[in-house]
């Protein structure tokens, strides 16, 4: 089984008697608000999947990243993982002082922060290297932007995990994968990362992977993401049957990334496939414009960056998966790679025209997806449109 990020898992999760003196102690700290993406960040470093941060970046870490995709002692680290503040209540703090994190709409205090580095930063700047744009069409930039120009940085204590239903038994952390991957005799596991319900590409392209590895961890991500990408909920009903109907279930672990997605492309392909080395993952799965959005990035570009680091620095081995479809001419599923027929023989639909089907009320071709699958979402769009 894999190493974890920089040695060893990193947890921030306080229980017991420790956590109910932190709650004691956040009554009296100045809390600062933290929204639905930092909260999916803090669930992350509660169980150790961005290991090996112990909480949000201080400047020299923040500016690496975003410079050099590395932390500054070195490690490869591709995202920045920071904890905007407004002018004022940046301008307050003192390094050494505790600060309490709570929900922005509950006001329930979800962790305790250390304060080592107050900072500002230059948002465009940022955008520019780590999105490849400056425009605020673009989610993750959008998302940036509404952070402001301070960050607060310094480790955390987080209070609970805050996994909503119907997601909580399928909300393994990097522990529990592992020792399932320990109680099934796997040595090898490939890590499948996800937004959008699994179709007969990606089944393709997993399948195809299970003849080289022990395992399959169908890993989808369930925080937040565009308001257009299907309900989370609704997806992974997709997953369940999928599995239960399709695969052989001794050889997957279904379970569900508590992440925000950032659509940062390249980098955050990078920034997956180090999550699953923490979850226990060997291999992970890289295809075509992974965690993309719009024209922003190259079909392939998700792929190339790994070139620019030594695969011991990544630690997981990458598996690169060119465009697959269902071929009417093969027969069969292919890729780019395999099928030698032009285009219209190919069965390839968009995301809005997925969309367009299903508002429609028909269903979906079942050499793109299967049929188990197509009635979910079918019934979901149907629910929405009422």
């Amino acid at each position: 089984m894999n190493t974890p990020h920089g040695g060893k898992l990193v947890c921030r999760l306080t229980e017991g008697e420790a956590r109910a003196a932190l709650l004691e102690e956040a009554r009296g700290l100045v809390r600062v608000p933290v929204d639905a993406r930092a909260r999916a960040d803090l669930e992350l470093l509660a169980v150790g999947a961005l290991s090996p941060l112990e909480g949000f970046l201080e400047e020299a870490d923040y500016r690496s990243v975003v410079a050099d995709m590395r932390l500054a002692n070195g490690l490869v680290w591709p995202l920045p993982v920071t904890l905007g503040a407004d002018g004022k209540t940046a301008r307050q703090l003192r390094s050494g002082q505790r600060i309490a994190l709570v929900d922005d709409h509950t006001g329930r205090p979800v962790a305790v922060q250390e304060v080592r580095a107050v900072y500002e930063v230059d948002p465009e700047a940022e955008a520019a290297a780590v999105y490849r744009t400056t425009e605020e069409a673009h989610p993750g930039v959008a998302a940036l932007y509404r952070q402001g120009r301070w960050r607060i940085g310094g480790p955390v204590w987080v209070l609970e995990r805050q996994i909503p239903e119907p997601f909580g038994r399928y909300a393994l952390t990097p522990s529990q994968t592992r020792a399932e991957f320990a109680r099934r005799g796997w040595e090898t596991v490939v890590g499948f990362q996800t937004r959008n319900p699994v179709h007969r590409a990606h089944e393709y392209i997993q399948k195809s992977a299970l003849e080289i590895v022990d395992g399959l961890l169908l890993h989808p991500l369930v925080g937040e993401t565009k308001a257009d990408d299907v309900p989370a909920a609704v997806r992974l009903r997709c997953y369940e049957v999928l599995v239960e109907g399709y695969y052989p279930r001794e050889r997957v672990v279904l379970a569900v990334l508590p992440a925000a997605m950032r659509y940062a492309g390249p980098r955050e392909a990078i920034f997956h496939a180090l999550l699953r080395k923490n979850y226990g993952c060997t291999h992970f799965i890289v295809g075509r414009d992974h965690a993309g959005v719009g024209n922003y990035y190259g079909t392939y570009d998700a792929q190339r960056i790994f070139d620019r680091f030594r695969p011991e620095e990544i630690g997981i081995t990458i598996l690169k998966y060119e465009h697959t479809f269902y071929c009417r001419r093969c027969g069969g599923m292919a890729s780019t790679k395999t099928c030698p027929h032009p285009v219209e023989a190919h069965v390839v639909l968009s995301g809005s025209r997925v969309r367009e089907l299903l508002r429609a009320g028909q269903d979906l071709p079942p050499e793109f997806t299967r049929p188990e699958v197509a009635a979910i979402l079918r019934e979901a769009f149907a629910g929405a449109s009422a």
